[in-house]
């Protein structure tokens, strides 16, 4: 079996505390050049009151405060599910250098899927995009909580 990279295995580890807590399961890390963690989140949309708390933009917002700068470049970002617009758009204003997302979401994606965000004319930034890492994973745990919302 194909080990996955550490910031992967964090970004699922934030989704299942995410389904934990009775959140869609998503987690999202970044990590700077080197590799190393800057900020990790999972989805607190029903706890924060806030449907912009996605783990993506936590995490790029804990990011950006680390580094005290509202851009990101030669950070990458991985995220248990491929992002919605609003989190595309935020990716490319952080100028995050590579995007990592394990599951594909036809419903509400932005990258492959719906909105297509960094094929727009508008987009200033579009980072390196790599997908399926960890798809089966995320996958089964995205079922397994709608299942048992069910």
């Amino acid at each position: 079996m194909k080990l996955l990279p550490e910031a992967m295995e964090i970004a699922l580890q934030e989704a299942e505390a995410a389904a934990v807590r009775g959140e869609v399961p998503v987690g999202a890390v970044v990590t700077d050049a080197e590799g190393n963690v800057l900020a990790r989140a999972g989805n607190r949309t029903l706890e924060m009151k806030d449907p912009s708390a996605h783990a993506e933009m936590l995490a790029i917002r804990e990011a950006c405060c680390r580094m005290g700068s509202e851009r990101l470049p030669g950070c990458d970002l991985y995220v248990t599910l491929e992002p919605c617009a609003m989190c595309a758009a935020v990716i490319s204003f952080a100028r995050i250098r590579r995007l990592y997302f394990a599951a594909d979401d036809p419903k509400m994606g932005g990258v492959y899927h719906g909105a297509r965000f960094f094929t727009q004319a508008t987009c200033h930034h579009v980072p390196e995009i790599y997908d399926g890492l960890g798809a089966q994973r995320a996958v089964e745990l995205l079922k397994a909580f709608f299942a048992q919302r069910r």
